[in-house]
């Protein structure tokens, strides 16, 4: 077999390859031999027809075709292979020339990594948020832990702001009760928003017994989407009442014996969230530096196949799993289909990127993925999937996406790199360490990016 590479652009290649014929022996014989377990001949045992009888009665052609298409995968993967060419994809096929008993030559067309030249990176800089945490953050979070442990009385008064109603809902379209419109036990807390627009202003005022009508949007159901008139019936107002801040909520609501170790925890907490914060944002930051550097041209099969499948994994997914169709999205989200369209083009063209720049410092660096860190990545990723290790690592083994996971932890590994070789600094333009929140926090690139 001999073969020639030719360069189409930085993206793409035509490989051309011609085969001597007796090369093609073996799916020669390979074709004649799933012929003869495919038909039968009058005065021949199945499967011992002679070549020449099936060429008679079939035709040659019909045998080439068979020994052709299974020779051609592996003629093509010899020819990459030679050629040491890392190929994105299947390839185009085309047979030039097929002269039985001389030889057999085919093109294939095929998207090739480009090769990508890594500049220094280490005069590059970024600045992030500081990490503050104030007195009011701790009073805030504080509140918030101690609004869980409210409690609620029934009050013979008016409702108001804070309070927990009990109320029957009954919503009509065009003078007609809904079958799926009337509710009644629901607990409400007046101004959480949790229910239909306009519902505050109708309840507030309204003691046990009181009822009201609005006209609303209904957010979902039956007639999702059309104004309806509600009517709103209070049958018990609830006071919401908060516990004490000291010593004995300490006690209640942590580990803590006192008010003040609880808040000293609190700020730990609120201090460890934003460090985590200030490492994802440094790590994005330096991304888009990195990026900005590196010339990366993206071939474009993939980019719409990355594109396509971005939105088949959103239709099909995720607004799936919500209960929303594209056309609802995007309304809520206040877009075109144009602007969707063009935001998630430019979304895959970032995470082809992304890869090929991260992949390329992995070769450049010489990193390699043990399996402790493997171990690890996987924990995570189980862990956001909602999946136990045990059930994840077997979905994993069983799709054959370990090399995608090692793949995310080699490019987490790059960016690490990188981030240590960069200036950080905060906005008070003191150099930031980001050493001990690196590991995690820049495993997201390498997680959002596509798997070519």
């Amino acid at each position: 077999m001999k073969s020639a590479v030719e360069t189409l652009n930085p993206t793409r290649v035509r490989l051309s390859i011609e085969v001597p014929f007796e090369e093609l022996k073996d799916s020669l014989d390979a074709a004649y031999k799933k012929i003869n377990q495919q038909v039968t001949v009058k005065g021949f045992r199945k499967g011992k027809i002679p070549a020449r009888v099936i060429d008679q009665r079939f035709g040659r052609g019909a045998v080439l075709e068979e020994a052709v298409n299974d020779a051609l995968p592996k003629f093509y993967t010899e020819a990459v292979n030679e050629a040491e060419l890392n190929v994105l994809g299947q390839p185009e096929v085309d047979i030039t020339e097929l002269k039985d008993g001389e030889t057999l030559n085919f093109t294939a067309e095929v998207d090739v990594r480009p090769a990508i030249e890594i500049p220094d990176y280490s005069g590059i800089e970024v600045e992030v948020d500081a990490v503050e945490v104030t007195d009011e953050d701790v009073e805030k979070s504080v509140e918030q832990l101690r609004d869980r442990f409210a409690s609620t009385s029934p009050v013979e008064r008016a409702a108001e702001d804070g309070d927990v109603v009990t109320i029957d809902l009954e919503a009509k379209v065009d003078g007609e009760v809904l079958e799926d419109g009337v509710a009644s036990g629901v607990s409400y807390t007046i101004g959480s928003g949790e229910l239909l627009d306009g519902i505050d202003d109708a309840v507030k005022g309204l003691e046990a017994g009181g009822e009201a009508t609005f006209t609303s949007q209904l957010k979902g159901g039956s007639a999702e989407g059309k104004d309806a008139e509600v009517t709103v019936k209070v049958t018990q107002v609830a006071a919401r009442e908060l516990p004490a801040l000291d010593d004995d909520f300490a006690q209640l609501a942590s580990e803590f014996d006192t008010l003040d170790e609880l808040k000293a925890d609190s700020r730990k907490r609120l201090e460890n969230m934003k460090q985590y914060d200030q490492a994802t944002q440094a790590q994005e930051r330096v991304l888009e530096k990195l990026l900005d550097l590196v010339e990366v041209p993206v071939p474009e099969k993939l980019l719409e196949d990355e594109v396509n499948t971005r939105k088949h994994n959103l239709e099909h997914h995720q607004l799936g799993q919500m209960g929303l169709d594209i056309e609802k999205y995007l309304e809520i989200q206040g877009k075109t289909v144009e602007e969707f369209d063009a935001e998630t083009r430019e979304q895959a063209v970032k995470g082809i990127k992304t890869q090929f720049v991260l992949d390329e410092l992995v070769n450049k660096e010489k990193l390699n993925v043990n399996q402790e860190e493997l171990t690890e990545h996987l924990m995570r990723r189980a862990a956001s999937s909602g999946m136990s290790p045990d059930q994840f690592a077997q979905a994993v083994v069983e799709g054959g996406q370990v090399p995608m996971l090692v793949g995310e932890v080699a490019r987490g590994k790059a960016l690490a790199v990188v981030v240590e070789a960069a200036t950080v600094k905060d906005t008070n333009g003191e150099v930031v360490d980001l050493e001990d929140d690196e590991d995690e926090a820049t495993e997201a690139p390498a997680e959002e990016s596509t798997e070519a």
